[in-house]
């Protein structure tokens, strides 16, 4: 059912009266008194400083201004009724706007996720900004943003913290990611000491939260990584370690959804991460924003859910383990 559109008062009732011919009538189907109509109609023709209707005998009828003024009135209200029936179709989902921000690494992961929700909403317009982490919490402050994806939750230290609503979707591990090429693909607990050499790695520069947080992982380890090369991409990753020698560290969701990438384990675990959402505490929840949060609160990656890559290929395969002399 439409809202009761917002409409002036005279107007209504001088349409009335035209369509009906007549203010009694008018009246009635108002169920208003007829003097409250008639001043109401006065006060309109005062404000315009002009005739609308004349009353020669029981009829009404329209002067030539009246003439001209009804077709202003009739598309002001054919215009506002639009209005009410778009405001219905925000509230039911049938069209409205979402603005999302993600990381060069929870896109990655919510592809999925976004794929469903226009499936579910597709009058909704997605707008889509991959942003670091730093920027993303800054965006949904500004309200730039209506929602965030992040790759772990906002940091406690954050001067914005207090700001943020946060809520967890699942848990993502990160694993050492090999192409097909590379001499690790095939790696067997076997190998013997002097076989260690370091692998060459390609990794998000240091703007990314993942990176921030390997670099990290890596000085509390004593691990000293060799870093062949760092991006701002995780396509350019994707591309270089599929198809070449290069090897890098990913969410284990991303690795095992690329059909010619394979997954290492460290033997001293790389650390979990919480991807959330974040939007502004005491800011406007419109209902897109809302049946994101509802959806995204329930979605997992396909890794995470046991099912099948879109290739067929099934989630989880056989995974080695890398000593840590590998990185040092």
């Amino acid at each position: 059912m439409y809202r009761k559109i917002v409409f002036p008062r005279a107007l209504e009732y001088f349409l009335t009266i035209v369509e009906h011919g007549s203010f009694s009538r008018a009246a009635e189907v108002l169920h208003v008194s007829q003097p409250s109509l008639s001043q109401q109609i006065k006060q309109l023709e005062e404000l315009l400083e002009t005739r609308l209707l004349i009353r020669p005998g029981r009829t009404v009828r329209l002067t030539d201004a009246g003439e001209v003024y009804l077709g202003f009135a009739k598309r002001a209200r054919a215009e506002l009724e639009a209005g009410a029936r778009a405001v219905n179709d925000v509230q039911d989902l049938s069209r409205g706007t979402l603005r999302l921000g993600w990381t060069p690494i929870t896109d990655h992961l919510t592809y999925d996720l976004i794929d469903n929700f226009h499936h579910q909403y597709p009058g909704i317009i997605l707008s889509t900004f991959e942003m670091s982490q730093e920027f993303l919490e800054q965006a949904v402050t500004d309200d730039t943003i209506d929602i965030g994806i992040a790759f772990t939750k906002p940091d406690a230290n954050n001067k914005h913290v207090q700001e943020f609503e946060t809520r967890i979707m699942f848990n993502e591990s990160l694993f050492i990611a090999v192409g097909d090429k590379h001499p690790l693909a095939k790696f067997q607990r076997s190998r013997t000491k002097h076989d260690h050499s370091p692998v060459s790695m390609v990794l998000l520069n240091r703007d990314f939260a993942l990176r921030q947080h390997i670099d990290e992982y890596c000085q509390k380890h004593s691990l000293n990584p060799q870093i062949a090369m760092e991006t701002n991409s995780v396509s350019v990753i994707l591309e270089l370690v599929e198809s070449g020698r290069l090897a890098t560290i990913l969410p284990k969701s991303i690795i095992d959804n690329r059909s010619n990438l394979h997954s290492i384990k460290l033997e001293i675990d790389l650390p979990q991460h919480a991807v959330s959402l974040i939007w502004h505490r005491n800011g406007y929840i419109n209902p897109a924003c809302a049946a994101f949060i509802e959806l995204a609160s329930n979605w997992h990656p396909l890794a995470h859910n046991g099912s099948t890559t879109p290739a067929g290929r099934t989630a989880d395969k056989q995974i080695s383990v890398l000593p840590a002399s590998f990185l040092r």
